[in-house]
């Protein structure tokens, strides 16, 4: 599902942010990216996730060698990823029911489809009463549910999730992770980014651990 092998990063003529990154996600797993606070969490997932290129090294995704895809060919590699960001990137002139929806409406789904699903999901969440809300009426913690029900809306082959339950309460961010197993137990395969390490001990899947750019025993 995602390779990486001896991938460095650096920005402009700045130090190596990732030195020597070598992973291999199969098909099916679900495994924590843990690590303190610039240790390189966001910017391993932003390369997985295509939004930036390495520096050095190999990346393939999908069984593609991204180096050799053109520009266009990306955008069909993104459609199987759904991505959580740590600054949510919700459409501030849409409501929560048509941000979460906007994958499916995207794929071309039934509108009736749309609106159960979206809905069920909502209400798992615990936004069930802020369908129609905008973005800025919500709170930070509001806010980062709709972007999980819009990254997992559509059943994505690969969930990338940046600190998803850092602005949550402990009973959430615990019912949110029971969704991220459900998602896995259905064939997603699942990297979740934390500085949580308890958190990801607990739920006992398997780890990657960055300390200063480098993968390094959990």
């Amino acid at each position: 599902m995602v390779r990486l092998e001896n991938v460095g990063m650096r920005y402009g003529t700045g130090p190596e942010v990732l030195r020597d990154i070598s992973l291999d996600l199969r098909p099916g797993s679900f495994r924590f990216l843990t690590g303190a606070s610039g240790a390189g969490k966001t910017t391993l997932l932003r390369l997985i996730y295509l939004a930036e290129r390495p520096t050095r090294g190999l990346i393939s995704l999908f069984g593609e060698d991204i180096s050799r895809l053109q520009r266009r060919d990306l955008a069909p590699l993104r459609r199987k990823i759904g991505v959580v960001f740590q600054d949510f990137r919700l459409l501030g002139h849409l409501s929560a029911f048509d941000n979460v929806a906007l994958p499916l409406r995207v794929s071309g789904a039934p509108e009736t489809q749309v609106r159960q699903h979206v809905a069920e999901l909502m209400k798992w969440v615990g936004l069930a009463d802020k369908l129609d809300a905008r973005p800025a009426t919500l709170s930070g913690g509001q806010q980062q549910r709709v972007a999980i029900a819009r990254a997992v809306i559509g059943r994505p082959q690969l969930l990338l999730a940046d600190e998803p339950t850092g602005n949550v309460d402990d009973a959430m961010a615990l019912r949110l992770l029971h969704l991220f197993e459900g998602m896995n137990r259905l064939g997603t395969t699942l990297l979740l980014a934390t500085h949580n390490d308890a958190l990801a001990t607990q739920l006992g899947h398997g780890r990657l651990h960055l300390e200063n750019g480098e993968l390094v025993a959990a």
